[in-house]
């Protein structure tokens, strides 16, 4: 009566069988209310013989296991799925592939392991908190689920990466359209909260029979080639090739070599100045890290830059960019040199802390260098990730009375109506307009707007990447305040840069 027409199940099967031949018998078995909700009953049953050993009767005792058989089911719930985004774990995934693996060598098909990795969520998670990022990674999950077919696996790896596992006979081409469509589908803006949020992501993969036969195997190059994506500029994806390895091993180094060379003092600081396009004064210097690496000598900041970000390297070593910028400007100063500013850049990722002013006042206070001889520069990519939260962390800086700049201008998105919220100083024309002045008529274009623009909001305009007397003219024709570029000097170490700025103007070309 209590099973109603579930009655195909295993315990009942078990307890005919037991009756049938008279034994003892436990099993559990699912039962119905007279509303119709479920229970489960553990039924133990046993026979009572006679004197004569003849059976009379049966006794049964039921027990309501419920709660028990929940817990159960939710115990290996969690050991299956990630409980934020419901997806399968790395636990159930292992066993999705391995199960698939098995099924494509016996029917000779192909299988594909995909990792993603999510570009700029970390900064997410630092400026707004765990709880919006927690929620963005549900969206994500949504979107990648959306993605897949119903026979592929979507499971969340841990952090920010995904993999999914997709079955059949998996050609090229149908996985290049489908990592572009997931592609395109992370990178659509999420709103939380009021809040306009980008992620981008890394996609790397791996294919099965070709490069690998195993689990492990497959998963491992699909990281490798994830970690490749990243490398070649991330929002993008990668196949496994076998240099991979080799590559993976040498960041590893590179990245233990770093970390040795901020606790052996290994960094030393360049300066490149910054001139006044009419008088020819030098007027600011920006600062530049080097790396003076005892095995292979100067590495410059594009071959440790990226590592750095990756590695959370460049937390530290900003600071030290930082300290050291500040502490020799005011050597300079102390030494009779005419007073100028030092621009120090600043990555994305420092810049989403939110005691980095806190930081600059310490390193203000430590140094003695007063605050309008430090310029901090922001690419503007790095400041309309949350324009809204930028607003307020430039304003903290600005109280400080140093001066702010934004950085490789033009070349990222910008919203006017944010721009005129900034307290900046000034604007850094990219080198890439800079360079193709004379060449590109847009370019021109873009550079002659930048300037005027600039200078309707009442900031200055300082041009990088100026080699050629042709560029100059074309600068000082428009009106531009500043430049730096090989045309007047290259980056020069300490002692250079210190009998340069002894003559105070940087008149005659120095090209490298």
């Amino acid at each position: 009566v209590l099973q109603r027409d579930d009655r195909e199940q295993e315990g009942v099967a078990l307890i005919r069988e037991a009756l049938a031949a008279n034994r003892e018998v436990s099993a559990v078995v699912r039962n119905y209310r007279k509303d119709g909700a479920l229970f489960w009953n553990q039924l133990f049953i046993a026979p009572v013989p006679d004197a004569e050993g003849i059976i009379t009767h049966h006794i049964g005792v039921i027990n309501d296991v419920t709660d028990l058989m929940r817990y159960q089911e939710q115990l290996e719930y969690q050991a299956n799925y990630d409980s934020l985004t419901r997806l399968p774990n790395r636990n159930l995934l292992r066993d999705r592939l391995q199960h698939a693996l098995i099924v494509a060598q016996r029917q000779h098909k192909g299988v594909a392991v995909v990792f993603m990795d999510l570009d700029g969520f970390k900064n997410v998670n630092d400026s707004l908190g765990h709880s919006v990022g927690d929620r963005l990674l549900g969206v994500v999950a949504e979107r990648l689920a959306r993605c897949t077919r119903t026979s592929d696996t979507v499971a969340r790896h841990g952090g920010d990466e995904f993999v999914v596992v997709m079955t059949d006979t998996v050609d090229e081409q149908s996985l290049i359209a489908w990592m572009e469509r997931v592609r395109a589908s992370i990178s659509e803006p999420v709103w939380l909260d009021g809040t306009e949020l980008y992620v981008g992501c890394s996609l790397g993969a791996s294919l099965f029979p070709q490069d690998g036969d195993d689990a492990e195997t497959l998963m491992k190059k699909a990281d490798l080639a994830m970690y490749r994506a990243k490398d070649m500029g991330r929002n993008t994806f990668q196949f496994y090739q076998p240099e991979m390895n080799a590559s993976a091993g040498a960041r590893l180094n590179l990245e233990r070599r770093l970390r040795r060379a901020l606790r052996d003092n290994q960094f030393l600081l360049h300066y490149q100045p910054q001139v006044d396009i009419h008088t020819g004064r030098i007027v600011g210097t920006e600062a530049l890290v080097r790396w003076r690496d005892p095995e292979v000598g100067l590495v410059p900041p594009s071959s440790f830059i990226p590592v750095a970000e990756e590695s959370g390297l460049i937390g530290p070593l900003s600071e030290w960019v930082l300290r050291e910028a500040c502490r020799q400007n005011k050597a300079w100063q102390d030494l009779g040199l005419p007073p100028a500013r030092v621009s120090v850049n600043l990555s994305a990722r420092v810049f989403q802390q939110r005691d980095i002013a806190k930081l600059v006042m310490q390193v203000l206070d430590e140094t003695g260098l007063e605050p309008r001889y430090l310029e901090l520069e922001l690419t503007e990519s790095a400041i309309m990730r949350n324009a809204e939260e930028a607003v307020s962390m430039l304003n903290e800086l600005s109280a400080l009375g140093i001066g702010l700049a934004i950085d490789d201008f033009g070349t990222g998105y910008s919203s006017l109506s944010y721009l005129k919220r900034f307290p900046v100083d000034r604007l850094k024309i990219d080198r890439s307009f800079v360079s193709d002045i004379g060449i590109s008529g847009d370019d021109e274009t873009i550079t002659s707007a930048i300037i005027a623009l600039a200078h309707s909001l009442k900031l200055q305009v300082i041009a990088e990447g100026v080699e050629t007397s042709a560029q100059l003219d074309f600068l000082k024709e428009r009106a531009c305040d500043e430049m730096q570029g090989f045309y007047f000097a290259k980056p020069l170490s300490t002692d250079a840069i210190s009998e340069l700025m002894k003559g105070g103007t940087a008149h005659e070309p120095a090209m490298a």
